[in-house]
């Protein structure tokens, strides 16, 4: 049985978390629209009369947009054998910061979204610094 590293366990909760942002916002359509109107949308483009939901989904493609630099900076991490306390911790703190970024986004919180998108970036960074040799 393989465990996984520190690393590897928040990029696995982070990439779960992504994938499901989107539940919340979609049941939202459903109950406001019906199950085919939601559903037998060609385009995508379904409105919704809540701002809430439209931010929802902003913020679940704001995740997946840093997923794409999270992810592969993680992996490297863990194929250079990198890892240390401080990777650890910048996974953990990427994970928290997307998840209150897209409370804080969904709920329409200025300040918070924009600090809780800074830490994400900020997490990101200590895994460059790593990489490149710099911390």
């Amino acid at each position: 049985m393989t465990i996984l590293n520190e690393e590897l366990y928040w990029l696995t909760l982070t990439v779960c978390m992504t994938g499901l942002m989107w539940v919340p916002y979609i049941i939202n359509r459903i109950v406001e629209q019906g199950i085919m109107t939601a559903i037998w949308d060609p385009q995508g483009e379904t409105e919704t009369k809540v701002a809430w939901a439209n931010r929802m989904a902003r913020a679940h493609s704001n995740a997946v947009e840093n997923l794409v630099i999270f992810a592969p900076l993680v992996l490297a991490i863990q194929f250079t054998g990198l890892n240390d306390d401080t990777t650890a911790l910048a996974c953990m703190a990427y994970f928290f910061a997307r998840l209150l970024h897209f409370i804080s986004f969904s709920m329409g919180i200025p300040v918070a979204r924009v600090v809780t998108f800074m830490v994400s970036v900020v997490a990101q960074l200590a895994l460059v610094f790593t990489l490149l040799a710099v911390v």
